[in-house]
């Protein structure tokens, strides 16, 4: 088969169609680009997703927030981290040396009453729309996107991810038991706003070649919640979303870290197109899920970033050998970690896995 462009290849993955390679995607940590730049193994000015020839491109993630644009409020601050207050009333601590998830402190929302009074006017707010997205930003990116025949998604949070930073996991997980209605009208208005902000975007912009969606839905060996509960409370939100995305023709691929197998088939009911993530240490296993149900949606992801972060080039031959032959099986796959790749990961060493990928994953080769 005659080389693809990103584009037509990447278009046919999600399809489940013939295409010439597998595709490739990734995402890093801030300080590994930097890491890498200061060992001289990357220009300053080059984009790792250039460098490496990755397939897609993203960008118009919209501010869900309560106050689009507010800035952090420090509270408090030492040498190692800071206390904020952000612009949805999240008391959260970052550490100042290192990435990762900050700790929650406390949030303000902890019920209805504080979601209507604190939080639901703002988002209901048609007047905030426009402060919510950043048309021209996003225009650019598609337009330098596409003028390399590049895939480009329009990328952001759905409702699960747009509630717990919100609230909390401990305060949305006991209303999702106690107050289901409150969270179900969370997931209505969050989904109405997703949809009005990638109106704009797409009337003023430009239409992408797809939507992608943030929902982290699950922990170790477990999701946040039911199938049943995630079919009763979640998933008309995600019908609604991916109905929107799928009257544009558009695919979709849902981001979702953490255990998720069991509200995978209430995923493909709703529409989604392609998993993406697949975290081995929480219990993914890529392979399975292909076989399971490869026959209804494509994968990105899926392969055990510890390999990676051992910077033992046989572990990550033995990763790739064990399972992009399978995953690959019938087209659908997208090449990618299980999580995103930090400072521990060699240069050499994320060069070998592409490298390696691109020739095991190239069909015919």
């Amino acid at each position: 088969m005659s080389e693809m462009t990103s584009r037509e290849r990447i278009g046919r993955i999600l399809r489940r169609e013939p295409v010439d390679r597998v595709g490739i995607t990734e995402s890093f940590w801030g300080e590994t680009h930097q890491h890498w730049i200061d060992q001289g193994k990357i220009p300053e000015d080059q984009e790792l997703a250039n460098h490496f020839g990755h397939d897609i491109r993203a960008g118009g993630w919209p501010d869900v927030s309560a106050n689009p644009g507010q800035p952090d409020e420090i509270l408090e601050e030492s040498e190692e981290w800071k206390l904020v207050r952000n612009a949805d009333g999240a008391h959260l601590r970052w550490w100042k040396n290192k990435a990762g998830t900050p700790e929650h402190v406390d949030f303000e929302v902890k019920d209805r009453a504080g979601w209507e009074a604190l939080i639901r006017p703002q988002l209901t707010d048609d007047s905030l729309i426009r402060k919510r997205v950043n048309v021209d930003a996003y225009r650019d990116a598609l337009n330098a996107a596409h003028e390399r025949d590049l895939f480009f998604f329009v990328n952001g949070v759905n409702v699960f991810e747009c509630m717990h930073p919100m609230c909390g996991h401990e305060y949305m997980l006991m209303g999702m038991a106690l107050d289901p209605d409150w969270v179900k009208d969370m997931c209505t208005v969050y989904a109405d706003l997703i949809i009005k902000c990638q109106s704009l975007l797409f009337e003023e912009g430009g239409i992408p070649d797809g939507v992608w969606f943030y929902e982290d839905m699950g922990f170790k060996e477990r999701p946040f919640m039911s199938p049943a509960m995630y079919k009763d409370i979640i998933w008309p939100a995600h019908v609604k979303t991916f109905s929107f995305a799928k009257s544009k023709k558009l695919p979709v691929v849902v981001h979702s870290c953490g255990y998720v197998e069991p509200l995978v088939p209430g995923l493909i009911e709703a529409g989604m197109d392609c998993l993406q993530a697949m975290e081995v240490k929480a219990g993914m296993d890529l392979v399975k899920l292909k076989k399971k149900f490869g026959d209804q949606i494509a994968f990105c992801g899926g392969l055990d970033i510890r390999a990676l972060e051992s910077n033992d080039l046989a572990q990550v031959r033995a990763e790739l050998d064990a399972k992009l032959p399978a995953a690959m099986a019938g087209s659908g796959y997208i090449l990618h970690t299980d999580h995103s790749v930090s400072s521990r990961v060699e240069y050499e060493t994320y060069k070998y896995f592409i490298e390696y990928g691109l020739k095991l994953g190239t069909y015919g080769g």
